[in-house]
């Protein structure tokens, strides 16, 4: 088939993916799969860094199939075919893709993407690949299939080779160590059911508006987590006298602004804090070895914790006796609010209590009679101890909490009740937990976007 060079450049202001409608749509349909089904093959793609341009290698019968499949491109921006005799493949990129280090291979963000897209993700962007769970999605079993499980990546996906993977351990250590997966295999096993949630889940709720990835509320979900206890592999080191600050690496690294050269993802945690959360370095989840977006091989879970802690594709534990100086630990994900005109700070920890509700949907008709209203709470702090249900501004109504209540996993609730009449309603659910935390009707704006636990409240409508 006649082979083509397409170049398409948009202006920064009409960048696509700064509309999330608009970009994931777009995004949609360049894809592989998509292209496919248009009669196009799709060889190569890349971009210029900043240029604001991307470029592709295809494939079509004739070129009238290719600018039929090329027609959303040109409505985004200038869109350049020419006949090509030969090609090389180039590696994928975006806009904003963030250079790695060479010698870390990389998960095609393609295909990455469009399995994220089938499983049922509302993808945000692809470079880094950030995706969320439906809220409607929550509602099931006890842990959340791996594929519908939210992406949060600050850069692109590592691609490491199991055979070649080395976790080390050193620093302020008896024995450093360097442990194959092999060996950590081999260490004693202990599985926990743990819900992570990104800290910056529901930040698009915030007014005023804030920057950072515009999360609705599902930047959450909850899987069985199987590994190594973390202290059982920094006994195994030795801990010496002062150690008692950790800094987590993982593989993944780009540039952000302020650095002129690329930064490691890392994040530091007290021996303390370790030994509180129960720390698991682990290497399977929900039976399965971690897949590459979730951190293969090896990740760190931190139960209770914002999932910023949880530091995936983890290749090296740094043991020192200072806390630690990383980006992703001094520049961001801190809570910036402004008392009484006075700065105040505080570091992201310990998710804050929140419930969710998963029926009914927003928008959602309902017939007349008994209906059962249900969701998902959880907190960082302890169990969840109480859910309360108000319909159009009614009285509070104590949900029943169903299953096992487990500290740092969700707890599904639901409240059995009728509907006498027809017409709009406004259903809310506020969760309370065992340290005695409820969440508030409105949370407390900070310059982030974080931690946003205003009480859910869903519009549906009475037919």
């Amino acid at each position: 088939m006649p082979l083509f060079i397409v170049h398409h450049q948009h202006s920064p202001g009409t960048f696509p993916a700064h509309d999330p409608v608009k970009g994931v749509k777009l995004l949609n349909h360049l894809s592989r799969p998509s292209a496919a089904r248009h009669g196009v093959l799709i060889k190569a793609e890349a971009v210029a860094q900043g240029s604001h341009s991307l470029l592709l290698i295809a494939e079509a019968a004739d070129e009238s199939i290719l600018e039929a499949y090329l027609a959303p491109l040109r409505e985004a921006g200038q869109v350049e075919v020419t006949l090509a005799t030969s090609w090389a493949a180039v590696v994928s990129g975006g806009c904003d893709a963030s250079p790695m280090d060479d010698s870390t291979a990389l998960l095609d963000p393609a295909d990455a993407c469009q399995d994220a897209i089938e499983a049922g993700l509302l993808i945000h962007r692809v470079h880094p690949l950030n995706g969320e769970t439906s809220v409607p999605d929550l509602a099931g079993g006890a842990v959340m299939p791996n594929g519908r499980f939210y992406l949060r990546n600050h850069f692109d996906i590592p691609s490491l080779d199991r055979d070649a993977y080395r976790l080390s351990v050193a620093g302020l250590v008896e024995r450093p160590l360097s442990l194959c997966m092999r060996e950590l295999h081999n260490l004693h096993a202990e599985s926990l059911v743990v819900t992570l949630e990104c800290a910056g889940n529901g930040r698009s709720l915030f007014e005023p508006t804030v920057s950072g990835e515009a999360w609705g509320l599902g930047a959450v979900s909850t899987a069985e987590w199987t590994g190594v206890p973390l202290m059982e592999v920094l006994e195994r080191a030795g801990l010496q006298p002062g150690a008692t600050e950790f800094t987590f690496r993982g593989a993944d690294s780009g540039l952000v602004d302020g650095h002129g050269t690329p930064v490691r993802f890392e994040r530091g945690l007290s021996l303390d804090q370790i030994r509180e959360a129960g720390a698991l370095l682990a290497y399977e989840m929900n039976g399965e070895p971690l897949s590459s977006p979730h951190g293969y091989p090896l990740r760190l879970i931190v139960p209770g914790w914002y999932a910023v802690a949880s530091v995936k594709w983890l290749t090296e534990i740094v043991v020192t006796d200072q806390p630690c100086k990383a980006h992703y630990q001094t520049e961001k994900y801190w809570f910036h609010w402004v008392r009484n005109g006075q700065d105040e700070r505080a570091p992201v920890e310990l998710m804050n209590v929140r419930a969710l509700i998963s029926s009914p949907d927003e928008g959602e008709c309902l017939p007349l009679g008994e209906i059962a209203i249900r969701g998902v709470a959880w907190s960082g702090a302890g169990c969840i101890s109480r859910v309360d249900v108000s319909l159009d501004g009614g009285p509070w109504r104590e949900a029943r909490l169903v299953g096992e209540r487990r500290p740092s996993s969700w707890q599904w609730w639901e409240l059995i009740t009728r509907l006498e009449h027809t017409g709009p309603l406004t259903v809310r659910a506020r969760a309370t937990d065992t340290a005695g935390r409820t969440q508030p009707e409105r949370a407390e704006w900070n310059r982030l976007g974080y931690g946003n636990n205003s009480i859910h409240s869903v519009a549906a409508r009475v037919i």
